[in-house]
């Protein structure tokens, strides 16, 4: 209960006083430019598929072997030092004010001209529930909001509490881990090209398993979007 209460002063301290940076502390903006301009880019080459780092711009060697269901991954940066500080305060400390600039970056990396709709990837109802709130939510919000583009919350959803996926774990055991863990509304999505929207891409198995049940309920296309790429 005391963690609730004090994510909820945090939400409601980030709409009541002015703001400031996230990572300097400087008045005036969540994430100053001087704070971004350091941020870890994903820098190319990349794979175009999954956007793991590659010695050539080409599918990697994963990618070519066991196709993700997303046709293409783009992440602004590496899930490391203030990106991944700044991942861990929007999810796990209830800065939820850092939905809009984080989702302004990471629009810097995929245009979505192509897309007709934003999903978010969905947390399960009970972490919801004890979080308080879907990190993912709040940045497709946002992306939706820059873009123009529709967003819908409820286009899917997850019908299983997965175990905590691990770098350690090789990519079968991920994998596995996740398949059949989500659900799609085909009155929703059937024929839209979907934008899925997260905040971190570790290993790719949840943006993979979420593209599988949109498009097994008809959609045309799913892209994912992330803030950070674990390499």
């Amino acid at each position: 209960m005391l963690d609730i209460v004090t994510k909820a002063t945090r939400v409601a301290a980030g709409l009541l006083f002015p703001a400031q940076c996230a990572l300097c502390g400087r008045m005036g903006d969540m994430l100053c430019a001087a704070c971004a301009d350091a941020l870890p880019r994903a820098v190319h080459p990349r794979c175009h598929r999954c956007w793991l780092p590659q010695r050539y711009a080409k599918l990697c060697r994963h990618c070519a072997e066991h196709a993700p269901a997303f046709s293409e991954l783009r992440a602004a940066y590496v899930m490391e030092d203030g990106a991944r500080r700044l991942a861990h305060e929007l999810k796990y400390e209830g800065m939820t004010a850092l939905a809009e600039p984080m989702a302004r970056r990471m629009l810097g990396e995929l245009a979505p001209g192509d897309a007709d709709l934003v999903v978010p990837v969905p947390l399960h109802r009970s972490r919801e529930r004890a979080r308080g709130y879907n990190q993912a939510a709040m940045l497709a919000r946002q992306v939706a909001r820059v873009t123009g583009i529709d967003a819908d919350e409820r286009a899917a959803r997850r019908v299983r509490d997965t175990a905590p996926l691990v770098k350690t774990m090789h990519r079968a055991e991920r994998l596995a881990i996740m398949a059949g863990a989500f659900e799609a509304r085909r009155e929703r999505v059937e024929g839209r090209r979907i934008l899925l929207v997260d905040d971190v891409a570790t290993t790719g198995a949840t943006l993979d398993s979420c593209a599988r049940a949109l498009r097994a309920a008809g959609a045309r296309d799913v892209r994912a979007l992330t803030w950070a790429r674990a390499d």
